[in-house]
Order: structure tokens, then C-alpha cells, then sequence
């Protein structure tokens, strides 16, 4: 489908969207016929029930998924190409529809998820580009014996997890290269929002994908069907997307049948700030590294850590531009900030900021749940915070910012540094060197310079230490569903 193609605007109806389970290209009930109920966070109001999947539902969609695989693996690259071009126009023709789903299963203001609705929908264009560009190499031996010929073949039917936090990006950026590399796969996304997945399931079927190469199966017992998955010897990769601690069981699950994993886990961001760096701009960077998503992200910026001279300065102005964020129902026009994904969440936000309180911590704005239905917490900033604080150790997953003071530019890294995770690091300077030889220093595998936004389809996502394993996106992100064949031979 060429670039300038524009599909008609549609509409999608939640109500409408298929609950099953989707196995070979087939919606069915899953066995036993239990389902999973799906709430608004913003309400709490029911959006229906999904199939909830037993462990032969998970098998079965490993059999189609097996099924399909040969014929998939030898599709042409232009072929597979031009199917996640059409996903692609297809998703951003039903944008609005799929952005009014994400936010009422997620509970993310409106704009947040129009937002990931066209991020999510790039990933299937930079893999439809990325299809044709499995490009595999010629040399001679060094000692002249033979010819080293390699080329990438796909790894196989893989396993995609997803979280809630961003329903469709999460999902397009597994989907878009397991599919471009000639894998079919199984897809178990979060029950928290399911709606999504499923709606991408049709949209992936309208665009072409054959039967049994995308199936979508639901579940609320992820230990069992997933285990299960991993170990049936047709299944030779898992990608994760979730928390540390997830990831931890999930590899050691998969190294019993040496699954190919990559592991997207979690963040705990520092955000920091020298001296001579234009605090406006600051500011800026940090709504968006702090905000995007009401702060449920892994690439959120959770440590504040700001040089003393302009600690007061930032520290207000951040505060200010937070408390002027209207809280409410993530689908309202107006609203900046939506609710936290569910009562545990909220009530983790609750116990990281009253643990902070209490250890000498300054409350600048909010610091208090809102008494009114739903999950919501106020966009708050804390200074002044205690270094043996919980929200400066563990993912706050919310709209919490925690600020505190440093001297040197040694102790902001030796800070910024002292965490299990390394996913991203922001850091603001007007200074070009210094940001760049404290980029260096930083343990993160993504690091943001005089920006609050670093995700793009086109560039290698992934941390280092507790954080993961491999990247996503970028011509990285495909190679992570490939395997290289070396071939000796002479001629």
C-alpha cells in the first residue's frame, strides 16, 4: 500500500470487539469456558469478559501457531512487507477508536493515547521497511580455506508478553518484527487491558496476516500456560515485556528448554540536572520523562537528582507546571492525568510517598489519594527526600517526582548509578562535553540528552544490569527473531 494511502476513518465499538481467544485465525471460547472481568480504572464500571485460557488453550495456539510457520517463514519479504504496511494504515485509520479503547481500559488521559496509538502504529511501518533488509554476508576465511557465507533465518514460533501499561505499542512492537522476520507467534497480553490486544488481532487479519501466524490467547493463570508454552519443544523464543522480578522466573522457566528470551524489564530512571542547564527546558523534558502515561512507564523519570544551585528554582517551577495538571477520567478532553491502573497500584504510590513523608520529605504538590471513585492520584513532587527513601530504590509506576540535591557532578553519577536497573537516563547541560562524558558514565543502555523523550521505532530500546536483555526497535529489534546460519562451502 503506498505511502499516500488514507483509509476511511473508522470507528471501533469496545462492545464489539470479539472476547475469545483467537487460534488459528478463529475466535473461539476458551476450554472449561471460564472468563476474566475487565473494569475501567476511571470508574471502576465493568467493560465486559474476556475468555480466560487454560493450559491446552495455550497449547493449542503453539500447534497453529507450528502449523503456520513453514509457510509463513517462506513468504517473500515483500510479502510480509507489504501486510504490516497495511496494519499500519489500517491502525491509523482507526486511531481515534483505538485510542478512546486504550483509554478506557487503561485509564491513560486521551491525549496520552493518541499518542501511543501512532507510536505503536509506526512500529508496523518500520518493520514493514525492516522486511525486505534481512541481509546476511560473504567472506573469505582469513586463512583462505573456505568461503564464510551467513544468512538469517527466522527462530521460530515465539511467545509475546506484553504488559498493560501500553496496550498497542508493546504488543506492535513484538508483533512487527516477529512477523517481519518470518515468525508466527502467540501473543498473552496483560488482563488489565485486553481490549486492545484483541482489536489488534482483527486489525492484523483485515491487513492479510494468514491464519495461525498472530493468535492471541488470554489468561489469568500466566504461570501455568506460559510454562507450558516454554516448554513445548515447537516454541524456540520468548519476549518479555514487564517487571524485573517477572523476568527472573520467566528466564529461569525458559533456560530448562534454552528458549531464545529477550527480556524488556524494569526502569528506575534518574533525571539530572547541572547547574547550567536552561531549567525551562529542564522543566519541559522532565513533564514529559515524569508524565508520559501518568508516570506508569519504565522509561519514567523517578530520581530527580539537581544540582544545589538550581535546586529551589527547578524544584518550583516542576511542582507548579505538576499541580496545575487536572486529574480525572483519562477519556474527558481536559484531562492531563488519568487514573492509576488499579487499587494495588494506587496503593503502592500511597505507601512510596507516605514512607517518604515520613522519613523528613517536603510535599511541594499533591501527596494525597483523591476521595472520589476510581484510582487516582495526584501529580506530586517531593523534596528533600530521604536517600533510604523506597521510591528512590524501587519503579514508583506513577505520577511521583522525588527530588534531591547534589554538589558534584562525581556524586550524580555515583546517585544516578546506584540502582539494580539501567534502562534510561536524562541528564540536562547546556555544556555538550560534559553531557557526553557523563552519558558515558551512566549505566543505562538509552540515555536522553537535553530531552525527555527517547522511545523510536527506529532506534535500539533496551537497558543493561536488572533491566533487560537485547533491544526492540531499530534493525536490532529484528535480528532478536533471527538466527544466523553460517554456511562453509568453496567455489
Amino acid at each position: 500500500m503506498p505511502e499516500s494511502t488514507v483509509l476511511p476513518s473508522a470507528a471501533i465499538d469496545p462492545a464489539a470487539i470479539p472476547r475469545g481467544l483467537f487460534i488459528g485465525g478463529v475466535w473461539r471460547e476458551a476450554t472449561g469456558g471460564k472468563t476474566i472481568p475487565v473494569s475501567d480504572p476511571s470508574t471502576e464500571e465493568s467493560l465486559g469478559k474476556i475468555a480466560d485460557a487454560t493450559v491446552e488453550d495455550g497449547l493449542a495456539a503453539v500447534a497453529a501457531a507450528s502449523e503456520a510457520a513453514a509457510d509463513w517463514a517462506k513468504t517473500a519479504p515483500r510479502k510480509r512487507a507489504d501486510i504490516l504496511m497495511k496494519a499500519f494504515h489500517l491502525m491509523l485509520a482507526k486511531a481515534d477508536g483505538l485510542a478512546e479503547l486504550i483509554s478506557r481500559e487503561n485509564g491513560k488521559a486521551l491525549a496520552d493515547a493518541k499518542g501511543e496509538v501512532n507510536y505503536a502504529a509506526e512500529f508496523f511501518r518500520w518493520y514493514a521497511e525492516e522486511a525486505v533488509r534481512m541481509i546476511g554476508d560473504i567472506s573469505m576465511a582469513p586463512g583462505g580455506a573456505n568461503r564464510i557465507v551467513v544468512q538469517y533465518q527466522p527462530v521460530g514460533v515465539s511467545v509475546l508478553i506484553t504488559p498493560w501499561n501500553f496496550p498497542a505499542a508493546m504488543a506492535t512492537r513484538k508483533i512487527g518484527p516477529a512477523l517481519a522476520a518470518g515468525c508466527t507467534c502467540i501473543l498473552k497480553p496483560a488482563t488489565e487491558t485486553p481490549l486492545t490486544a484483541l482489536a489488534m488481532a482483527e486489525i492484523l487479519a483485515e491487513a492479510g496476516v494468514p491464519k495461525g501466524v498472530v493468535n492471541v490467547v488470554t489468561t489469568s493463570k500466566p504461570g501455568p500456560v506460559i510454562g507450558a508454552m516454554l516448554r513445548d519443544r515447537r516454541v524456540r523464543k520468548l519476549s518479555f515485556t514487564g517487571s524485573t522480578e517477572v523476568g527472573r522466573r520467566l528466564l529461569a522457566e525458559a533456560s530448562q528448554s534454552v528458549v531464545n528470551c529477550s527480556m524488556e524489564l524494569g526502569g528506575n530512571a534518574p533525571f539530572v540536572v547541572f547547574e547550567d542547564a536552561d531549567i525551562d527546558a529542564a522543566v519541559d523534558g522532565a513533564m514529559i520523562a515524569k508524565m508520559r502515561n501518568g508516570g506508569e512507564a519504565c522509561t519514567a523519570a523517578n530520581r530527580f537528582y539537581v544540582h544545589e544551585a538550581v535546586y529551589r528554582e527547578f524544584a518550583a517551577k516542576l511542582a507548579a507546571r505538576m499541580g496545575a495538571m487536572r486529574v480525572d477520567d483519562g477519556r474527558l478532553p481536559t484531562t492531563a492525568c488519568g487514573p492509576l491502573v488499579n487499587r494495588a497500584s494506587l496503593e503502592k504510590v500511597i505507601g512510596f510517598v507516605d514512607d517518604a513523608v515520613k522519613r523528613g520529605a517536603n510535599v511541594l504538590t499533591g501527596g494525597k489519594a483523591l476521595d472520589r471513585r476510581g484510582f487516582f492520584y495526584p501529580p506530586t513532587v517531593l523534596t528533600d527526600v530521604a536517600k533510604d527513601s523506597a521510591l528512590l530504590h524501587d519503579e514508583i509506576f506513577g505520577p511521583v517526582a522525588a527530588l534531591v540535591a547534589f554538589k558534584t557532578e562525581d556524586e550524580a553519577v555515583a546517585m544516578a548509578n546506584d540502582t539494580e536497573y539501567g534502562l534510561v537516563s536524562y541528564v540536562y547541560t547546556k555544556d555538550l562535553a560534559r553531557g557526553l562524558r557523563v552519558a558515558e558514565r551512566l549505566e543505562a543502555g538509552m540515555i536522553a540528552l537535553n530531552r525527555g523523550l527517547v522511545s523510536d521505532p527506529a532506534a535500539p530500546f533496551g537497558g543493561v544490569k536488572q533491566s533487560g536483555l537485547g533491544r526492540e526497535g531499530a534493525h536490532h529489534g529484528l535480528l532478536e527473531f533471527a538466527e544466523a546460519k553460517y554456511i562453509a562451502t568453496n567455489w
